[in-house]
């Protein structure tokens, strides 16, 4: 509904834009300014109206990009795992999406995992935003495992840890999997 509100309010404006010129064009045009008083020094300034930007994504479903750009496009990140006891899982491996490459053993997958969190709202806000201090957590130490992720995801700067010291960080590490690798 939001949507509908701003493209009410925007699609006019671009009318109005290319309106006024012709009609200024043709010759004078009769004004309401005042002619004596304290407004009479104040003239309209008459001209093209701004044209509307384009609709930030909360309000086009999240397809705000730019011209013939995509989210996934963006996607950029180079992911550095340590102590996973897992084999072939430590390392630092770069990720890039749209096309799929770089050299993350799981690319496909882990875009995949990326590009589903991005299509919703929650998810592009909750992805890589870390535990608030002060939240209460189980205290399960699911290992030694940490990473690091550093880049670019759908255009945002992304510089998060992860570990498993906790019940919230283990949460959060495996809603990053592909992305990190599996360690349970």
């Amino acid at each position: 509904m939001l949507r509908r509100l701003a493209l009410t309010a925007v699609v006019p404006l671009a009318v109005l834009a290319t309106a006024v010129p012709a009609s200024t064009a043709s010759g004078p045009v009769p004004s309401a300014a005042p002619t004596s008083g304290p407004f009479a020094a104040a003239r309209p300034a008459l001209g093209p109206l701004p044209m509307p930007l384009p609709l930030p994504g909360f309000l086009d479903d999240g397809e705000g990009t730019g011209a013939g750009e995509t989210d996934e496009a963006r996607t950029r990140l180079t992911v550095s795992v340590e102590n996973t006891g897992v084999p072939g899982a430590d390392g630092t491996f770069e990720l890039e999406c749209g096309p799929t490459g770089g050299t993350h053993p799981e690319g496909q997958a882990a875009c995949d995992r990326l590009a589903e969190a991005g299509a919703t709202r929650a998810g592009r806000q909750e992805l890589f935003r870390e535990t608030p201090e002060g939240t209460m957590c189980t205290m399960i130490h699911g290992g030694d495992a940490f990473a690091r992720i550093v880049g670019t995801w759908e255009g945002r700067a992304v510089d998060t840890t992860a570990s498993r010291r906790d019940g919230c960080e283990i949460s959060r590490w495996n809603s990053l999997v592909p992305v990190l690798p599996d360690v349970r």
